[in-house]
């Protein structure tokens, strides 16, 4: 099934078109662009919040709407998610060590981040790449091949390397969340 960009536009238009609901859709979402657009240079405060009602009230009346395909959607998502942190495939593993990579040279040379966030930084991307490499290792001196899943993940230790990598990420992940929201209300409340 080869098909362009335009007939891949032609199908979104065809839909949008075909009924009154999704043309009512369409002009609410114009008509609610426009007015962002026109409060750019009014910048009103209770417009914008106007807005965000708005935003969650079809995010509520969807949720409401479709109820049980929600369920559905959220409890694959749950299990895509957990299927990822259990097996992922490496070349989301290899896009992992990537951003691991650009983070620790931004951590490096960023002089606003705190020496207590370097540190915790350094020593979660110092245990990736640990795992990385021992991972790296192991496949190599085992003669696994990296894009046959059941060879990996029979391995129970590869596996281990990479749930404890992904782990590792998470909880750096987590942990700097809540370390931004720290110091933004740290901030702005002193």
């Amino acid at each position: 099934m080869r098909e362009t960009i335009f007939d891949k536009f032609g199908y979104i238009f065809k839909y949008i078109f075909s009924s009154a609901v999704t043309i009512e859709l369409l002009i609410f979402c114009l008509l609610l662009f426009t007015l962002l657009i026109i409060n750019l240079k009014k910048k009103n405060i209770f417009i914008n919040l106007g807005f965000i009602g708005v935003y969650i009230g079809l995010l509520l009346g969807v949720l409401v709407s479709y109820n049980d395909y929600v369920k559905l959607c959220f409890k694959s998502t749950v299990k895509g998610i957990m299927q990822y942190i259990y097996f992922p495939s490496t070349i989301v593993y290899f896009f992992i060590m990537l951003f691991v990579s650009i983070m620790i040279i931004y951590t490096i040379f960023n002089k606003k981040i705190s020496g207590f966030k370097k540190i915790f930084n350094y020593i979660c991307f110092s245990s990736i790449y640990l795992l990385f490499l021992l991972f790296v290792t192991l496949s190599a001196s085992n003669e696994i091949e990296l894009n046959s899943m059941k060879q990996l993940y029979t391995n129970s230790t590869i596996l281990s390397l990479v749930q404890i990598s992904n782990l590792i990420l998470l909880i750096w992940f987590v942990f700097t969340l809540f370390y931004k929201l720290y110091c933004y209300f740290k901030k702005k409340y002193d």
